[in-house]
C-alpha cells in the first residue's frame, strides 16, 4: 500500500511528515484488515478551513469546513482489484480542537492523527451516524492512535 501526504504541515504540530505518513499507513492497514480489503494507495491531503469547505461542498454538497473528508475509488482495469482513497484532513480545525479539549497530554498532533484514523475507518466502510456506531469507531480509532504513540516521541 502506498501512502502519500500532500499539503502544508504546520510546525505547531511538532510531528515530522514522515511520522504522519507512517501513522497513516498503519491506520490504513488496520482498517483494510478489519474488512478484508486491499488498498492500492491513499493520499492524505492536509488542508485549511477554506480548502476543507470547498471540498466538503464539491464532494458532499455540504457548506462549511469539517475535520475529515473521505473519498474512495475502485481500481479500473488493468490495475488489479482494490481501492484508492483520499483523505482531506483539516489542520486548522485539528489545531483549534486540540487547544479546546481539556485532556492531559492531548496535543495538536494527537488530534491530527485522530482525524486521519477516523478517515481511514470511513474508507473501510465504517459509519458513525448512530451513537453505537460512533462509539465503536472512536474506540477503534483511539486504539490505533495508541499503537503509534512512539512515532511522536
Amino acid at each position: 500500500m502506498r501512502i502519500v501526504v500532500r499539503g502544508r504541515l504546520p510546525k505547531a504540530f511538532a510531528i515530522p511528515r514522515k511520522a504522519v505518513a507512517e501513522a497513516a499507513r498503519m491506520f490504513a492497514e488496520a482498517s483494510a484488515r478489519r474488512v478484508g480489503a486491499f488498498w492500492h494507495e491513499v493520499t492524505v491531503h492536509l488542508v485549511d478551513d477554506c480548502e476543507s469547505a470547498a471540498v466538503h461542498m464539491q464532494a458532499m454538497g455540504i457548506a462549511g469546513a469539517t475535520d475529515a473528508i473521505t473519498l474512495a475509488y475502485d481500481a479500473f482495469p488493468p490495475v488489479s482489484p482494490g481501492l484508492f482513497g483520499e483523505l482531506f484532513i483539516n489542520t486548522e480545525q485539528a489545531m483549534r480542537e486540540a487547544q479546546r479539549i481539556n485532556r492531559r497530554n492531548w496535543t495538536p498532533a494527537n488530534e491530527l492523527l485522530l482525524y486521519i484514523a477516523h478517515g481511514m475507518d470511513h474508507l473501510s466502510g465504517a459509519d458513525d451516524a448512530g451513537e453505537k456506531d460512533y462509539r465503536a469507531m472512536r474506540r477503534r480509532e483511539l486504539a490505533w492512535l495508541r499503537s503509534v504513540k512512539y512515532l511522536m516521541a
